[in-house]
């Protein structure tokens, strides 16, 4: 090979750098609460940008992508598996399955990189997957149908059933959030399943696919457990779209009586989407630690948009977030909050004396209206990531037999999608 250029092999190492970082940042990005889908598709356009410069480096492209393999890590992953599949190089692809099955820390940039390429990209590939002896690559299969809209066809019945707890919960998931129906009974019959994460896939799944009855007990008496876990809170939350106003207040009120965090509590407040909870969400707005999320809840239910300057406050000057400069401080964890706004509590107060009245509790409202396929597809299209979130899931659990809208997809996709919804 002949010696390469030095300035080229520093542009096409910045490509392979700024893809590996930028998808890094996109995964931060996707459940952010101040990115829209139009923010998405110009990172999306950025990222697609840096692997076709790699692309265009043919043989020395390759190379930079090998060298960045050096270290690695999610977004490396990520790139040289785009690459592997984009040049169909199934060789390379080996040789990242294997890395990604001996770093299970790592393993999602495989996976995005099977979301992020065309369809036409897996033909033949996606099936060997499916049927291989490794759970993993079983489940990168799945992965790919799941991200592709694609039927994997019989042995999504026995993945439902595999031993191997984390593809057992994929399929369960898959089959809630694709809509298969069929599969309703194997979810029922997983709500007991000893791994607790396939068992509140299964309830989850269950729910989405039309059950109102096993499947929101198991997920009450999952949200009443162990609030210190991430499967409480999603088990909360998903509930509280579908329980009728009383049993919303007594599941959010059960949960306080247990000692709860308040923070899921003002969550479960906005996603239960009742006016209720309006004064109370406008009282925590009044302390620092809970004014930001509060103010989330707030716009999930009424649709007043928090970031308009005659709502929006300056952040209290006490009051410290995220990581400091004291090296004896071990807390090195972004503020969760970072992106929302900072809502001044006496100027929404006037708003909601003026419009409250509009608003009646007891009623389930999302973003300002009632709660209908019409408004999610609104928010779908023009919402923050968080509610877009919210809209894909509220879409499925109010007409059961729809996939739920992926807001994770490449952001053109997504648009596609859209606008053939829209027609």
């Amino acid at each position: 090979m002949a010696a390469l250029p030095p300035i080229v092999g520093t542009v096409l190492a910045q490509h392979a750098a700024e893809a590996m970082h930028l998808r890094q940042v996109r995964s931060v990005l996707v459940r952010a609460a101040h990115v829209r889908l139009r923010h998405l598709g110009q990172l999306d356009e950025r990222i697609a940008a840096h692997l076709d410069g790699l692309a265009v480096g043919g043989k020395h492209g390759a190379t930079a992508v090998r060298e960045a393999l050096e270290r690695p890590d999610t977004g490396a992953l990520f790139v040289a598996a785009v690459r592997a599949l984009e040049e169909e190089r199934n060789d390379r692809l080996e040789d990242l399955l294997l890395v990604g099955e001996a770093l299970p820390a790592c393993r999602a940039g495989v996976l995005s990189a099977f979301g992020w390429v065309a369809p036409a990209k897996l033909r033949g590939l996606v099936k060997g997957l499916l049927l291989s002896a490794s759970a993993w690559r079983r489940g990168v299969g799945l992965a790919a149908c799941a991200m592709h809209g694609v039927d994997p066809g019989p042995v999504l019945a026995r993945f439902l059933v595999d031993d191997d707890p984390s593809l057992r919960a994929r399929a369960l998931r898959y089959a809630g959030r694709q809509a298969r129906l069929d599969q309703l009974p194997a979810c029922l019959a997983a709500l007991n399943d000893a791994d607790p994460t396939c068992a509140l896939a299964a309830a989850s799944s269950a729910l989405l696919l039309g059950d109102r009855a096993a499947s929101l007990d198991a997920l009450q008496t999952r949200a009443l457990g162990e609030h210190a876990s991430e499967g409480s809170v999603e088990a909360l939350l998903i509930a509280l779209r579908v329980l009728p106003a009383d049993l919303a207040r007594n599941l959010l009120a059960a949960v306080i009586n247990a000692s709860g965090p308040l923070r899921e509590v003002i969550r479960g407040a906005g996603v239960a989407g009742d006016p209720y909870y309006v004064p109370w969400l406008l009282a925590r707005m009044h302390e620092p630690k809970l004014a930001r999320i509060a103010g989330e809840a707030f716009t999930s239910i009424t649709g007043l948009d928090l970031t308009n300057p005659d709502f929006e406050c300056e952040s209290p000057s006490e009051l410290a977030a995220g990581p400091n400069d004291d090296p004896q401080d071990t807390d090195v964890a972004l503020d969760d909050d970072d992106s929302l706004p900072w809502p001044d509590p006496r100027k929404i107060s006037g708003w909601w004396g003026t419009h409250g009245r509009r608003f009646t509790p007891g009623t389930r409202y999302f973003m300002g209206a009632a709660l209908t396929p019409q408004s999610c597809l609104l928010t779908l299209c023009t919402g923050s990531q968080r509610q877009r979130h919210a809209a894909a899931e509220h879409a499925t659990l109010l007409a059961a037999g729809m996939p739920v809208f992926d807001t994770f997809a490449p952001a053109w996709r997504q648009q596609r999608l859209l606008d053939s919804m829209a027609v």
